[in-house]
C-alpha cells in the first residue's frame, strides 16, 4: 500500500528545480552585496572642501577682508581646524589677522554637502595692496586647501 501511494506522486521537474535554485542564489547574492556596500560605505567616507569663490576688499580703514565661499563635496563632515597665511599659523599674526567666525578650539564644521563662508580679516599694516598671499585652510582630518589671493 505504501509503495502505491509514493508511486502515484509526482515530483517537480529538474528544470523547475534548477530555476528555483538559481533564483534563490541570485537573491542571496544581492542581499550580500547590499550588506557589504553598507559596511564599505562606513569606512570609505571622506571630506573634500572646494573653495567656490574668493573675494578680497579693502575697507576705508585700510584693512582687508577676504571672503571665501566653501562647499563640502565629500561624504563626511569637514571641520576647519586652522588657517595659515603664507605658511604661518594665524597665531603668529595675532591680533593683526583673524577669522570670522573665530575658529577657536572647536573649529568650523561644514556638513557633507553643505556650504559655509569663512572670512579672513587682515590689518592693513601687515600687507600692502597688490601683495599676493597664500591662504591655506587646514582641516581636522589633515587635509590642506590652499588659495592664492592678490590684495586689492
Amino acid at each position: 500500500m505504501k509503495a502505491r501511494i509514493f508511486k502515484n506522486r509526482k515530483a517537480i521537474s529538474p528544470v523547475i528545480a534548477t530555476v528555483i535554485l538559481v533564483s534563490v542564489t541570485i537573491v542571496v547574492a544581492v542581499a550580500v552585496a547590499y550588506w557589504m556596500s553598507g559596511i564599505a560605505g562606513i569606512y570609505t567616507r571622506f571630506e573634500k572642501i572646494e573653495i567656490m569663490s574668493v573675494s578680497a576688499i579693502k575697507g576705508s580703514d585700510g584693512n582687508f577682508t577676504i571672503t571665501m565661499q566653501l562647499r563640502n563635496t565629500g561624504s563626511a563632515d569637514a571641520t576647519i581646524h586652522s588657517v595659515m597665511v603664507n605658511g604661518k599659523p594665524l597665531t603668529e599674526y595675532t591680533p593683526a589677522i583673524t577669522t570670522n567666525p573665530v575658529l577657536g578650539t572647536t573649529g568650523l564644521t561644514i556638513v557633507a554637502g553643505g556650504d559655509d563662508q569663512l572670512q579672513v580679516l587682515i590689518d592693513g599694516d601687515v600687507f600692502m595692496s597688490g601683495t599676493t598671499i597664500e591662504v591655506k585652510i587646514h582641516t581636522a582630518a589633515g587635509m590642506d586647501y590652499p588659495r592664492l589671493i592678490t590684495l586689492p
